[in-house]
């Protein structure tokens, strides 16, 4: 379902949520502000291998995080910046967040659902989800903008939790499988686990929300078969029906790197040991492109790769 999305088998769900994983595998080049912070950091000489291990502080309310989220989101889209790659992101973002308004007007929250997998795409469209989510539900006489009112108000209310699909591979990584849980506590998600083909889990997960009208996606122009969607596209014949929404579909690789880096988003730990897109055991392995040495044993981070072209270089299909 999107650059970092494979096909899967046997299915397994997980209600309401997923458990917290024992140990959790975040990494990121800053740890969150003191403000924001929920979580230790582990550091290294090499800023690229830092983990974010155990929530140790009283977890914040899902009003508190998309508070959090939107104050960082709009410094950084007030950033004045003379880096060409970081004033392209800034327009991505919010050519990004038009889109998620617009479909947030369109549909109830509970019409709604994020394809997420742990993957850098959909944690940038999480986020910007997530930003977006309060405002969206605030009266029409309520504005969104980036006044301290308006984040201190959104911060005090009571939001429904975000609906989301994750379809595993029949192999994940321990990773990322951490990943997706301890984000689904922190971003307090209504997250569905389903390990089975991707059109069978689509069609459970359905049955399960009839009520779902639209699912967000992280699939970008360059994914396999994405070159002709829009950024509201629907499923094609003969697959479970709803509206895929595509916010982040013109965004270029390196663009997504920019956001989570400026932001300082944790991301999962694989990214951090050469990985660049992810998908099972068997068919996933860090990119050739990043290799430090001729063995092949030792990577640069994902986020030193630059060209869209490569970004698959470390997958069978």
């Amino acid at each position: 379902m999107t650059q970092d999305s494979p096909s899967l088998k046997d299915l397994h769900v997980v209600g309401n949520g997923v458990s917290s994983a024992s140990s959790t595998t975040f990494s990121s080049t800053a740890p969150f502000p003191p403000s924001e912070t929920n979580y230790t950091t582990t550091s290294t000489t090499d800023m690229a291998t830092s983990s974010v291990s155990k929530i140790v502080s009283q977890p914040r309310s899902l009003a508190e995080v998309c508070a959090a989220l939107r104050a960082k989101l709009l410094a950084f889209l007030a950033l004045h910046s003379n880096d060409e790659t970081v004033q392209g992101t800034q327009r991505r973002a919010r050519d990004a967040m038009e889109v998620i308004e617009e479909a947030l007007r369109r549909y109830r929250p509970e019409e709604l659902s994020l394809s997420y997998n742990g993957g850098k795409d959909c944690l940038v469209l999480l986020i910007l989800i997530l930003a977006c989510w309060p405002a969206s539900l605030q009266p029409p006489s309520s504005s969104s903008s980036s006044s301290s009112s308006s984040i201190s108000n959104s911060s005090k209310q009571t939001l429904p939790r975000l609906q989301c699909i994750y379809i595993a591979p029949p192999d994940p990584f321990q990773e990322v499988e951490d990943f997706v849980a301890t984000t689904t506590e922190e971003y307090h998600l209504d997250l569905a686990r389903y390990a089975l083909p991707m059109r069978q889990a689509l069609d459970c997960y359905l049955d399960e929300k009839p009520h779902v009208k639209a699912v967000f996606m992280g699939t970008r122009r360059t994914d396999p078969h994405s070159e002709f969607l829009a950024s509201f596209t629907p499923t094609d014949k003969g697959w479970p029906q709803f509206m895929r929404i595509n916010p982040v579909l013109d965004w270029h690789y390196v663009e997504i790197w920019t956001f989570i880096r400026q932001l300082d988003i944790p991301f999962c730990s694989l990214y951090s040991q050469g990985f660049s897109s992810l998908g099972g055991t068997k068919d996933t392995r860090p990119n050739p492109a990043l290799a430090l040495n001729a063995e092949g044993n030792k990577f640069r981070p994902a986020y030193e790769l630059t060209r869209d072209d490569e970004e698959r270089l470390g997958r069978d299909r």
